[in-house]
C-alpha cells in the first residue's frame, strides 16, 4: 500500500484473490486425486478464498508484489502408498496453475485485443491490469520453484535431484525460512538482492514470450 497507487492497489488485491486461491486449491485437489483426503478434511478442497488467504502474505503481495497463502496441509505417507511421485506433483501443482493463468490472461494481449492504456483513474485499465495479472502469477511461478522449504520447489527437487543433492537439501530444510527471509528482507539491506537479479531476469523472458514482446 504505501506508495502503491490506487489503481495498481486494486489489481493486486484481485489478483490476490484468484491467483492464491486456485494455487492453494490446486495442491488441495491434486492430493485428493492421489487420495490423500488432508485437504479436503481441513476445508481446503475450496475455491472460498477465505479458506487459502494468510494475513502477512496477503499483505507481502499488496506491498512488495508477492506472497504467500496458507499451505495446504497433506499427508506425504498417504500420497506415496498410491505413487513415489506424488508429493512432487501436488506440490507443483500450484505453481503450474499460476503458469496457466499467466497464459490465459496473455492470449488477448498477445493477439491485440486490449488497446494499450495506462489508468488515469482511480480504477486499472483492462490493459494494466492484465500486465500486472500476468507479472504476479508469473512472479509466484518462478519464486515458489525455489529449492527451498518450505516452497513448493523444496519438495519438487526432493524427488527430481540426484540422491546426493537430495542429502544436502535435507540437511538444509530446517532452515529454509530463515534462509528465505534473509534473502529477502537482510541481504537487500547491505546491496544483495538475489531475487532480483535470479528472478527478474526470468521474469521479464516469460512475460515477453507470452505477450510478444
Amino acid at each position: 500500500m504505501f506508495g502503491l497507487s490506487v489503481p495498481t492497489l486494486l489489481s493486486r488485491i484481485i489478483t490476490l484473490v484468484i491467483a492464491f486461491t486456485i494455487h492453494e486449491f490446486s495442491h488441495a485437489w491434486t492430493a485428493n486425486q492421489f487420495g490423500d483426503d488432508t485437504p479436503r478434511l481441513n476445508g481446503r478442497l475450496t475455491l472460498n478464498p477465505a479458506a487459502h488467504l494468510d494475513l502477512m502474505g496477503t499483505l507481502m503481495l499488496l506491498m512488495a508484489g508477492f506472497g504467500w497463502a496458507r499451505p495446504v496441509p497433506i499427508n506425504p505417507y498417504a500420497l506415496r502408498r498410491r505413487s513415489p511421485s506424488a508429493v512432487m506433483w501436488v506440490s507443483f501443482a500450484g505453481p503450474l496453475s499460476n503458469l496457466l493463468l499467466a497464459i490465459l490472461a496473455a492470449i488477448p494481449l498477445r493477439l491485440g485485443l486490449v488497446p494499450l492504456r495506462y489508468p488515469t483513474g482511480m480504477f486499472p485499465t483492462l490493459y494494466s491490469f492484465l500486465w500486472d495479472f500476468i507479472s504476479i502469477n508469473l512472479l509466484l511461478l518462478l519464486f515458489n520453484l525455489i529449492p527451498l522449504a518450505p516452497l513448493d520447489g523444496d519438495k519438487m527437487a526432493e524427488y527430481l535431484f540426484p540422491p546426493r543433492w537430495a542429502r544436502a537439501l535435507e540437511t538444509i530444510r530446517p532452515y529454509g525460512p530463515i534462509i528465505l527471509l534473509a534473502i529477502v528482507f537482510v541481504l537487500p539491506i547491505i546491496g544483495i538482492d538475489l531475487f532480483a537479479w535470479i528472478l527478474t531476469p526470468a521474469l521479464y523472458a516469460l512475460r515477453g514470450l507470452l505477450i510478444g514482446i
